[in-house]
């Protein structure tokens, strides 16, 4: 009974996540009279259902700050899809002042990304992607932004069936009619004019002239 409860143990259970710690910061907090030293720490969870998390946590000590983290991120997890290793689609995701789009890769092209970007896509599983970071450095804003695109992730099939090209049935141009063309004779054009020649005008009648009247004077008394 020993051996068992020392082999099945609380401390020695393989652990439903995988914890990942980004980076380890220290803070300092001034007030009246002295300063407060803390430590941030940042961490990504994730385990082999594609599911990953990430939190940052604050304490006065190391330890407590990733306890603390682990135990946020757990309660802030997304889930997603991927297909051979990539994603299926372009993401661009925003969040706060930092801008990081994704790009599916061939295989064998590993991650291409930097800092902080490329620390959370090497823990979410996927091995193949490409990935640009617009606006802010800050390391903890670009990893959220990295978080959000991973949430933005569609599976393969919804994507596939949004670019099925409908078939439609090809229209008929109807040609436009010509007119038809009156081919006339060189022979009857001579007979018409010939028609015209015989044909007399006849003599345009001239009105009468009038008689000049001549005014009488009138008789003298």
């Amino acid at each position: 009974m020993a051996e068992f409860h020392k082999k099945w143990s609380f401390k020695e259970a393989p652990k439903e996540f995988t914890e990942v710690l980004l980076w380890i910061d220290r803070v300092t907090r001034v007030t009246a009279g002295w300063r407060q030293l803390r430590f941030r720490a940042s961490v990504v969870i994730w385990n082999m259902k594609w599911t990953i998390g990430l939190w940052v946590g604050k304490a006065w000590e190391v330890v407590v700050a990733i306890e603390k983290a682990v135990r946020d991120a757990k309660k802030n997890l997304i889930k997603f899809e991927i297909d051979n290793w990539t994603i299926a689609h372009d993401i661009e995701a925003k969040f706060k002042a930092a801008s990081v789009m994704l790009h599916p890769a061939s295989e064998w092209t590993w991650i291409i990304a930097w800092g902080a970007i490329r620390k959370v896509l090497s823990v979410s599983g996927i091995k193949d992607i490409l990935a640009k970071r617009y606006g802010s450095t800050n390391w903890i804003t670009n990893a959220l932004a990295t978080i959000k695109a991973l949430w933005m992730i569609k599976p393969a099939k919804k994507v596939a069936k949004k670019e099925e090209v409908v078939v439609e049935a090809p229209v008929k141009v109807e040609a436009p009619v010509k007119e038809a063309k009156v081919e006339v004779k060189k022979e009857e054009v001579k007979e018409t004019k010939k028609v015209e020649e015989k044909v007399v005008k006849a003599p345009a009648k001239k009105a009468p002239a009038k008689k000049p009247v001549a005014k009488k004077a009138p008789a003298k008394k």
